[in-house]
C-alpha cells in the first residue's frame, strides 16, 4: 500500500488553496494547511478528511518566518517529513498606482512575495538534508505581464518568478533531486474578487475568460510530480506570457485601452466595505467566487499540456512516416538507367 503524501499548503482556507487541500484530500494525504480564517480552514480539514486524509489547521499569517517554521515543525511532528510544500498565499489590492499606499505596498509584497521565500526555507531546511521533496510555487501569468490596477500583485508575482529561477539554478548547481515548480495560472473564479482592498468605482472580476478553481488545483497537483519546472494554466496564460516576450509594447497599448474595463462588472464597490488585507473575514467562503456561470471547468491546452510527451513523439513519428513516404515515393518515380545495346 502507497505511502500517503505529506503535504503543506499555505492559503488553504479558500480559493486555489482550498481546492488543492480537497484534491489532495481524495489522494488520502496528510495535509497541513496554513492560513489566516481558521473557519474555512477547519471546513477544509473535514472536507479532507471525509475524503479518507488527514489534515492539521495551522491558523497564521504566512507573513510571519518564524510562525512559518514554527508550522513546518509541527507538520513533520504530527504527520513525518514533508513530501510537497505548496506556497499559494496571496494578497492583493485594486487601485491605481497613484492612489496605493506605502503600507498596501509592504502588505501585499510581505505576504505574495516574502511568505514564499519563508515557506521555500522552511521547506528546504528539511528537504534538503533528506534530497528528496517538491516546492511549489503558485504564480500567475501576471508574474511576466503586467497589468494596470495591481500593481503590488503583479510586482510580487514577478519577484516569485526571479525567485524561483534563482532556486533553480541554485538547487542544479548542489546537485540537489529537491525539485520546484512554477504554475502560472489563468483568470479564476476565487472568493478573492469580493475580499481584496478596492479603490476601483465598480466591483472587481476576474480579465475573461475564466476558469474554476478545481482547474488551478488539478494543475498544481499535476505539476508536482511532472518534473517539469514550470507549467502554464490555460491558453490565456500561455498567451499572455509570449505575447509580451514578443510584443510588450503593444500589449501595453492594449492593456491601457482595455485593461482598466475589463477588471470591473456594471456594478458598483461598496465603499468602506471589509476586506481582508490585514486580517481574514469572518466564515467560510469556499472555493469558488461569485462567478460560476462565466466559468469554465477544463482547460484543453491544460489537459494537451499533460500531454506534451505523447504528442510530441506522436507527431515526429507521423512526419517521420511522411518524409519516408515521400522518399519512397520519389525513389519508385524515377526512370530506371538506360541500357545501351551491345
Amino acid at each position: 500500500m502507497k505511502t500517503p503524501e505529506i503535504v503543506v499548503i499555505t492559503g488553504a482556507s479558500a480559493g486555489v488553496g482550498r481546492a488543492t487541500a480537497r484534491a489532495f484530500g481524495k489522494r488520502g494525504a496528510k495535509v497541513g494547511l496554513i492560513a489566516r480564517g481558521r473557519d474555512g480552514l477547519e471546513a477544509a480539514k473535514r472536507e479532507i478528511e471525509s475524503y479518507g486524509g488527514e489534515a492539521l489547521v495551522l491558523p497564521l499569517d504566512v507573513s510571519d518566518e518564524n510562525a512559518v517554521e514554527q508550522a513546518a515543525g509541527e507538520v513533520e511532528r504530527a504527520f513525518g517529513p514533508i513530501d510537497i510544500w505548496i506556497n499559494n498565499a496571496m494578497l492583493s489590492v485594486f487601485s491605481p498606482i497613484m492612489e496605493m499606499t506605502a503600507e498596501d505596498y509592504r502588505r501585499v509584497t510581505d505576504v505574495t512575495y516574502l511568505a514564499y521565500v519563508w515557506g521555500t526555507l522552511a521547506a528546504l531546511r528539511r528537504m534538503k538534508p533528506r534530497d528528496r521533496g517538491v516546492i511549489v510555487q503558485v504564480g500567475s501569468a501576471l508574474a511576466y505581464r503586467g497589468i494596470p490596477l495591481q500593481s503590488a500583485y503583479c510586482a510580487a508575482k514577478h519577484a516569485v518568478q526571479g525567485f524561483h529561477d534563482s532556486l533553480l539554478t541554485e538547487l542544479i548547481h548542489d546537485g540537489s533531486n529537491v525539485r520546484v515548480v512554477m504554475v502560472q495560472m489563468p483568470a479564476l473564479n476565487t472568493p478573492q474578487f469580493r475580499w481584496v482592498k478596492s479603490r476601483l468605482p465598480r466591483k472587481a472580476q476576474p480579465v475573461p475568460p475564466i476558469f474554476q478553481p478545481e482547474v488551478a488545483a488539478d494543475a498544481i497537483l499535476w505539476a508536482a510530480y511532472s518534473g517539469r519546472r514550470e507549467v502554464n494554466v490555460g491558453w490565456p496564460a500561455t498567451k499572455a506570457i509570449i505575447g509580451n516576450n514578443l510584443v510588450p509594447g503593444l500589449a501595453d497599448h492594449y492593456l491601457a485601452r482595455n485593461g482598466y474595463e475589463a477588471q470591473m462588472i456594471d456594478e458598483p464597490e461598496e465603499r468602506g466595505r471589509p476586506d481582508n488585507l490585514w486580517s481574514p473575514l469572518p466564515g467560510d467562503a469556499g472555493a469558488h467566487g461569485v462567478f460560476d456561470d462565466r466559468s469554465t471547468s477544463v482547460s484543453i491546452e491544460m489537459e494537451l499540456n499533460k500531454r506534451r510527451g505523447w504528442i510530441l513523439g506522436g507527431a515526429a513519428a507521423l512526419l517521420l512516416a511522411a518524409i519516408t513516404r515521400w522518399i519512397a515515393a520519389r525513389t519508385q518515380s524515377r526512370p530506371g538507367p538506360i541500357k545501351t545495346p551491345r
